[in-house]
C-alpha cells in the first residue's frame, strides 16, 4: 500500500469522525435552542468529554471542546425534581453518561428550572437533539440522492459481444458454433448511447431492451450518440431463448418448478450503469427506509449478535448487512477513500450516505425510552402528562413532577448490556472486518 493510498485511507476515517462530531454538536444545538427559548437555564454547551480544550463564554452559557470526541452535552438546571420537598433540585446534562461530566451546579434560579416547564415545551426541549439527527439524514440523504445521483442501468451500452451464448450456459468465452452477435454487424460500439428506436425516444434500458426482445429477426433502426456524434445504424435481433421475466424483472417459474424459456430478440449488447440523480420527493421515503431496516435489525438483534458470534468464532462469512460498530464504519470509510477504481464524486456520495445513515441510527438510539437518552425525559413528561390527566377527571390533588431518576437501575443494567454489546462488535470489526474490496 503506497502512502497516497494511506493517507486517503485516514482522511476517510477522518472525515467520519468529524462528520460525527458535527452531527453531535448539532445535536446538541437542538437541545440548547429551544431551553433557551423557554428560559432553562443553560450553563455548559460542551462537545466531548474530559478535560477541556477550548471554551468561551457567551452571556450565561461556557461554549467549549473537551479532549474525548465521545458524544456532547448540554448541562440544564433542575433537569429532575427534588426527592423531597425543601431538598434543592438536581441538576444535570443531556449526556448519556451524565455522572461522567457532572460539574457545579448550573443555577441557583429555581424558577428557570427544566422541571418546571410545561409537558410539552419538556418535549420540545428533549426531542431537539433527535429532531436534528433525522435533519442531517435528511439533508445528507438529498445530497446523495438529488446531488450525486445513484448507480442506475441507462440507455449506455457498457460492453459488445462477440457472440451470443445459449440460455442456461454458464461462460463467458465464444464456442465454436455460437451465433455472430448481431450488435458486432449492426457496427454498435461500447460507449455508445442509444437514443431512440425505430423513432421512439429511449431513456432507460428498460426501453431498449424490450424494444430489443419484440423484433426477433426483424431489421430495427438505431439512433446512437457517440462521442458527441449522432449516428444512424440499423440491426436485427437474433432470434434466441432466454428466461421469461415477470412485470418487476423477476424471472417467471413455471409448473415443473424450472424457469421458462421464451422466445425473444437479442443484439448481444449490456447496459451502463451511470449516477441518476432522483426526484426530492424520492428522499424521505428513502430515509423512511433507512429507519425500518434500523428499527429491523434491532427488532431481530439477538439473532444479529448470534449470527456475528458464529462469524467471529465459527469460520463463518460476516454478513455485510449486519452489526458493525464505530471501528467498522471507519475502516469502510477508508476503504471508499483510498478506492482508486471509483471517482472521486462516488467516493463523496458513499462517505455522505453513511454520515446519514449514522444519523438515522442516532435518531432512534436516542429516542430510546431510558434516561438519561432524550427518549427516556420524553417517556417521562409524557408519564407525568396522563398521571396529572388521570388525576384531573378523578377530581384528585395534582401528584406534581415525577421522578423519571427511579428508573436508574433499568438503565444501568441497559447501559452495560449496550457496553458489552459494543465491545463485541468493536472486537469483531477488528479480528473480522467487514471489507467492500
Amino acid at each position: 500500500m503506497d502512502l497516497e493510498t494511506v493517507l486517503l485511507y485516514v482522511l476517510g476515517i477522518v472525515i467520519v469522525l468529524v462528520g460525527l462530531a458535527i452531527s453531535i454538536g448539532l445535536h446538541e444545538l437542538g437541545h440548547l435552542w429551544p431551553a433557551k427559548r423557554f428560559g432553562v437555564y443553560v450553563s455548559r454547551y460542551m462537545i466531548g468529554f474530559g478535560p477541556t480544550i477550548w471554551s468561551r463564554r457567551v452571556g450565561e452559557t461556557e461554549y467549549g471542546i473537551k479532549a474525548l470526541p465521545l458524544g456532547g452535552y448540554i448541562a440544564m438546571s433542575g433537569m429532575y425534581p427534588p426527592r423531597h420537598e425543601g431538598e434543592p433540585m438536581r441538576d444535570s446534562t443531556t449526556s448519556f453518561f451524565d455522572a461522567a461530566v457532572q460539574e457545579a451546579p448550573p443555577s441557583e434560579d429555581p424558577k428557570r428550572s427544566f422541571y418546571l416547564l410545561p409537558i410539552w415545551k419538556r418535549i420540545v426541549i428533549m426531542f431537539g437533539g433527535p429532531l436534528m439527527n433525522l435533519l442531517i439524514a435528511v439533508v445528507c440523504y438529498a445530497i446523495v440522492l438529488c446531488g450525486f445521483g445513484i448507480p442506475q442501468t441507462t440507455n449506455l451500452v457498457s460492453s459488445v459481444s462477440t457472440c451470443i451464448v445459449p440460455v442456461g450456459e454458464d461462460r463467458s468465452e465464444c464456442a465454436p458454433g455460437d451465433e455472430v452477435a448481431p450488435a458486432v454487424a449492426a457496427g454498435i460500439e461500447p460507449g455508445d448511447r442509444i437514443l431512440a428506436i425505430d423513432g421512439v425516444t429511449t431513456t432507460d434500458w428498460v426501453d431498449v431492451a424490450e424494444a430489443i426482445r419484440v423484433h426477433p429477426g426483424e431489421p430495427i433502426e438505431l439512433l446512437v450518440e457517440r462521442a458527441g456524434e449522432r449516428l444512424a445504424l440499423t440491426a436485427i435481433p437474433l432470434l434466441s431463448q432466454n428466461y421469461a421475466l415477470g412485470p418487476d424483472g423477476e424471472v417467471v417459474i413455471g409448473a415443473d418448478d424450472r424457469p421458462q424459456i421464451v422466445d425473444v430478440g437479442v443484439l448481444g449488447i449490456r447496459p451502463g450503469y451511470e449516477n441518476v440523480r432522483q426526484s426530492p420527493l424520492a428522499v424521505l421515503p428513502a430515509v423512511g427506509d433507512n429507519i425500518a431496516a434500523v428499527v429491523g435489525a434491532i427488532a431481530t438483534l439477538p439473532v444479529r449478535v448470534w449470527e456475528l458470534g458464529a462469524s467471529v468464532f465459527g469460520g463463518e462469512e460476516r454478513d455485510p448487512n449486519g452489526l458493525v460498530g464505530v471501528v467498522g464504519i471507519g475502516r469502510l470509510a477508508g476503504e471508499i477513500t483510498s478506492y482508486e477504481a471509483a471517482s472521486v464524486a462516488d467516493r463523496a456520495s458513499s462517505i455522505v450516505g453513511i454520515l446519514g445513515s449514522l444519523n438515522v441510527a442516532l435518531f432512534l438510539f436516542n429516542l430510546i425510552p431510558l434516561i438519561p437518552l432524550d427518549g427516556g425525559h420524553i417517556f417521562g413528561a409524557l408519564w407525568e402528562g396522563l398521571r396529572r390527566w388521570f388525576s384531573r377527571i378523578r377530581n384528585k390533588p395534582d401528584p406534581g413532577p415525577i421522578d423519571i431518576q427511579r428508573l436508574a437501575p433499568l438503565t444501568m443494567v441497559v447501559t452495560f448490556l449496550l457496553i458489552g454489546l459494543g465491545a463485541f462488535v468493536i472486537l469483531a470489526d477488528i479480528v473480522k472486518p467487514i471489507s467492500l474490496l
